[in-house]
């Protein structure tokens, strides 16, 4: 059968947060971008719009998480 061995299921939850590049690097979304927006500048929603990397410490345990390492 599967000789003891366990497949890892990745978290579905972090699956849907987050995603990941063909080089590898994980994206996710800024935080502050959902509402009350007209106290903010267009510039600043334009930014929240766009993906961001995550940071070094961060992306390894993603990557435990999502079954990458």
């Amino acid at each position: 059968m599967n000789n003891g061995k366990v497949k890892f299921k990745s978290k579905k939850a972090v699956l849907r947060r987050v995603k990941v590049t063909g080089t590898g690097k994980i994206l996710r979304g800024r935080s502050f971008g959902r509402h009350l927006k007209n106290s903010k500048s267009k510039k600043r929603n334009r930014i929240y719009k766009r993906p961001i990397e995550v940071n070094k410490t961060l992306e390894k345990k993603l990557q435990k998480v999502l079954g990458m390492r």
